[in-house]
């Protein structure tokens, strides 16, 4: 690993910020931290690139044919009554002409096929006649119209040689394989994966599959953390539950500090008497309260031990959910290698009305968008409960309202916010 962390990173002079200042905040401290590594094309997809993939060579290499047909040039041809031509030779993908056509002669050839250098223009092969004229060689006549250059694919047409295909931190995807592949790269130098440590706190919590007592309660945080964090590209490790205790709250955090690049927890953020995360952080490395009016959420604690980022999130699934989002995604992409990730805010119009909402703070709401005569329109879940999980199953999406919105009626156009900007399908 590659740690170039500022000392400070999440040192801020405000006692509350807006959502814009937090998100301006985290864009202009947060850097790569990650070392690289060459990994195998089949092993680099969700992995942010290191260093730039340039086109040694023009793709495709060589023109070459776009149908199965018959190749010859233009000069020869006769575009207002069309022409007969001999056919001289037969050119088909990976097994180029081996000389020279005679002039004025056809070549058959065969989709991916090498243009012979003499030749520019193929008929298809559906378009033309045989003409049996009792030649020794097999002539064809082709129709008139065919402009020069017809179903011929041109060397570079794709991409030219010197090309920059990929910037560093763009993230691969699937069809990027194709990309890569085709311009002859077999592996790709990539940052290497993040680590990233989460732990749940609390007496009352308990993994799935115990059995569950009075005052206890099922991780439902835990889980939900590992797929979001498995959308960044970046490594999980689960540490488990840690007990409502001092001791072993900071022989944990000092753990994962010399071992991950970022610590997560969910619960124990505040500054109750029985939550020992903030306390510690406070003993043993540098921690802000990062009040950002928003919500969900409540005070988020960001803070670092040493060089390890620590993430403080609420304990309400839907506000770990929506907080992670927002924060926490963009924070281990960056950090990960990419480049600064924005979600995208599509403008849609409201299926429901809101009579009266709170001026001066940004409000994410767990919606869906469905189709109404034609017509794309955003439905808000109905309850707003930070711990109503269901909101967050049959959503799709957030809808985004800004601070001075006081009220919104149906039919205005809002922001919606699709969860694929986040790598959630």
């Amino acid at each position: 690993m590659t740690r170039k962390l500022l000392d400070d990173c999440f040192l801020h002079d405000k006692d509350r910020l807006t959502h814009e200042q937090a998100i301006d905040l985290l864009r202009s401290r947060i850097a790569p931290i990650s070392g690289h590594e060459k990994v195998t094309l089949k092993d680099a997809v969700g992995r942010a690139l290191a260093t730039p993939i340039t086109a040694e060579n023009p793709i495709p290499g060589h023109d070459n044919a776009a149908v199965d047909g018959y190749v010859f040039a233009h000069e020869d041809y006769d575009i207002d009554k069309g022409s007969r031509f001999e056919v001289s030779g037969r050119a088909a993908a990976g097994h180029p002409l081996k000389s020279p056509p005679p002039t004025g002669t056809a070549v058959r050839i065969f989709t991916g096929a090498v243009v012979p250098p003499e030749l520019d223009t193929i008929v298809m092969q559906e378009d033309i006649e045989l003409a049996d004229d009792g030649a020794k060689n097999a002539s064809i006549i082709v129709p008139p119209g065919l402009k020069q250059g017809a179903n011929r694919r041109r060397a570079g047409e794709d991409v030219q040689k010197g090309e920059k295909i990929f910037h560093q931190g763009h993230r691969i995807r699937p069809q990027d394989l194709a990309a890569a592949a085709s311009a002859g790269n077999g592996e790709v130098n990539c940052f290497e994966r993040l680590k990233v440590a989460i732990f749940s706190t609390g007496d009352e919590i308990i993994r799935p599959g115990s059995p569950i007592g009075l005052g206890q309660v099922y991780d439902a945080n835990a889980p939900m953390l590992e797929g979001l964090i498995a959308t960044t590209g970046a490594e999980c490790i689960d540490l488990g539950i840690i007990p409502d205790n001092a001791e072993i709250v900071e022989k944990t955090l000092r753990d994962a500090a010399a071992k991950y690049d970022v610590i997560i927890t969910s619960g124990g953020a505040s500054r109750g008497e029985e939550d020992y995360v903030v306390s510690t952080l406070d003993k043993i490395g540098k921690r802000h309260m990062w009040q950002i009016a928003v919500k969900p959420g409540r005070p988020m604690s960001m803070g670092q031990i040493e060089d390890t980022i620590f993430i403080g999130l609420p304990g309400n699934p839907v506000a770990v959910f929506v907080c992670f989002l927002l924060y926490a995604y963009p924070i281990l992409c960056r950090l990960g290698g990419m480049q600064w990730l924005e979600p995208r805010r599509f403008k849609v119009p409201a299926a429901f009305n809101v009579p009266k909402k709170k001026t001066g703070r940004r409000e994410f709401w767990r919606g869906y968008t469905k189709l109404n005569a034609g017509e794309l329109y955003a439905h808000k879940f109905e309850r707003d409960g930070s711990g109503l999980i269901t909101s967050l199953r049959e959503a799709n999406g957030l809808i985004e309202v800004a601070e001075d919105v006081s009220e919104i009626g149906q039919g205005d156009l809002i922001d919606f916010i699709p969860f694929s900007e986040f790598g959630i399908s």
